[in-house]
Order: C-alpha cells, then structure tokens, then sequence
C-alpha cells in the first residue's frame, strides 16, 4: 500500500526534487526558511500528502492544541506534503516538506522515488543545516553530501573522511544513488552561537546553492535582506561588548586562516555570545 495520496497530477517536466524535512539538523532553522520562502515564492500547489499515522510517532512530534479562553478550537497535526511550483524561467520544481519520518524510513524513500520517478524527475536536493565555528560578519559556506564526486564538487564539499549520525536525508541520498538518479544535499554553516534562532541569511545561502546544484533560477533577495538587517543588529550587540568583540575578532582569525587570509588563532567558547544575543533579541521588537 502507498504511503501518500495523490490530490493532483500537474503537467511536469523533469523537475528538481527538493526536500527539507523537519527534526534533523537545521541550524538556524535554515531550511524550513528556505522551503517556507520557496513554497511562498513559486506559488506552489499541493500535489500529494503522505500518511503520518503511518510514518510519525506522535509522543516525539505531538500536534499543537489550539486553546481560545480555555475552549479547545482544534489540534494542528505534522503533516508531509509534496508541493509543485516552477523557478523564474519556467523550470518545475517538487518540494517535500514536513514533518522527518520517526518510523519506517525505507518504506518512505520508496515511496517518495516512486512518486519522483513517475514525474520523471532529474536530481534530488536535500537541504540542511548546521552550527559551525564561522562568525556572523563572513560569508556563509556551504558543504555538500552527493551522489557522486562531481556533484559534490558542484557547490562545495567536505574534505576527509567522516563517519556522522545520519537523517533522512542520508538514507535518500544513498536510495537515489542506487537508483541512478543524481542527488547533492546543501548544507549551510551558521554560526554557532545564533544557532538556535531564525538565520535567513542561510537560508538564502542554501537556496542560491540549490539553484547551482538543480540549475534552477530562485530568488532570495528577501531572505539576503533579512540576513543583512539581522547582521546589523548583531553588530551593535558585539560591539557594546569588548569581550564580545574579541569572540568574534578570534572566530574571524579562524575563518580567514581557513580561507589562506592570515595565521589562525585559538577559538574560544561561543556559550556567553549565545546567551547575551539570544536575550537581547528576545527583547527587541
């Protein structure tokens, strides 16, 4: 039995499948921004919904209760929604989006190849995000998983070996692989310390990457905007702190001498710059 239900067949051809799927790694809340923004600006359309009593385990993603004076109005349940709209220039584009499956992983991915290979499409995109130790007042860097070298190598990549817990979008990534079918995940790094709020300025990364990777046209002025006015108000805190300051000048040092600018220097902890930004943003408007 599938796990979706088709609510409509739109006329593609070859489309992107991008995917952001909500309870693995994302930094910043990064990708949820990207898929929101992407949803909102391609004018999406719902093409199939997946079965989450099935795929979610509600006492780890309980839905919200909605209350209004003490009186329950309705409960908003996780849901896992394929989506179509088209880039700038007219190219289709799929999004999956929702709720990370807690449970049978593998009988999903089939699921949803099935759903992509009926729309014939051509490379699947996942999107993520994770804390790193790169300062605000730098430009964003994106690594890569891929299918292949060349993929990886299309955006950015990670260098060495590394053995990492993986979410789904592993599991898809290796799926595809086996499929034929090219798939390159993006990943942006945010800075450590402003990890766990909204950072548009990734999210504009990942989706200036999705479209290198899909060779696709999006647009993500909005979310640059955003980032660049959240920068500013970023600066003002660390500026007011000399040790703030000093924080980020050794994380600067870092992340040129990575970039060949100059020596590095030690890194030190980001834990009081998080919690004084996190305070401070809490009480601005």
């Amino acid at each position: 039995m599938p796990l979706h239900e088709i609510i409509a067949t739109p006329d593609v051809s070859e489309p992107a499948l991008l995917v952001g799927l909500e309870g693995w790694i994302d930094a910043g809340y990064a990708a949820a921004g990207a898929m929101a923004h992407l949803k909102a600006s391609l004018d999406s359309t719902l093409v199939a919904t997946f079965d989450t009593e099935e795929l979610v385990d509600h006492r780890s993603r309980r839905p919200v209760m909605h209350l209004v004076d003490g009186v329950n109005t309705g409960l908003t349940w996780p849901v896992i929604e394929l989506r179509h709209g088209r880039d700038l220039d007219g190219r289709d584009v799929l999004l999956l989006a929702g709720a990370e499956p807690d449970i049978r992983w593998r009988a999903f991915i089939a699921d949803v190849l099935d759903l992509a290979a009926g729309f014939g499409t051509r490379i699947v995109v996942p999107l993520g995000a994770y804390p790193a130790p790169v300062p605000h007042t730098r430009a964003g860097r994106i690594a890569t998983t891929a299918t292949s070298k060349e993929l990886a190598l299309r955006v950015g990549t990670v260098q060495g070996n590394l053995d990492v817990p993986a979410g789904l979008h592993g599991a898809l990534e290796e799926a595809c692989s086996a499929r034929g079918l090219p798939a390159v995940g993006v990943w942006a790094q945010v800075p450590h310390y402003v990890s766990a709020m909204q950072y548009p300025g990734a999210s504009a990364e990942l989706i200036d990457a999705v479209s290198v990777a899909a060779g696709l046209r999006l647009d993500s002025s909005a979310l640059h905007d955003a980032g660049r006015a959240l920068r500013g108000r970023l600066d003002e805190l660390v500026a007011a702190n000399d040790e703030h300051a000093q924080m980020v000048a050794a994380l600067e040092a870092h992340y040129d001498a990575e970039e060949g600018a100059r020596p590095a220097t030690l890194l030190p902890s980001g834990e009081q710059l998080a919690t004084e930004i996190e305070r401070w943003l809490r009480n601005r408007d």
